[in-house]
């Protein structure tokens, strides 16, 4: 199934060359970040460890293995810090 990715500017500078959606092959989160580790080295680590992630509007925590549905939206945002 497909999905729509969207990348925060500052993650797409640093990883893709600036490029900020994709169209992803996926059944859940875990997939599509392999997809996406696959084109970008090293990227995958990244979006685990550095972003919060939105489907469809809804914010996840651990979404590792959230079904997607065709067509949705996963947005990776940079994590938010308090201190």
């Amino acid at each position: 199934m497909t999905v729509r990715v969207v990348l925060s500017t500052g993650t797409s500078i640093e990883h893709t060359g600036g490029q900020k959606e994709f169209e992803i092959e996926a059944r859940n989160l875990r997939g599509v970040i392999k997809a996406m580790e696959e084109r970008f080295p090293g990227i995958g680590e990244f979006l685990e460890e550095e972003t919060t992630v939105a489907i469809d509007g809804e914010l996840h925590e651990s979404a590792y293995f959230q079904p997607l549905r065709e067509n949705a939206e996963v947005y990776f945002l940079p994590k938010i810090e308090a201190g």
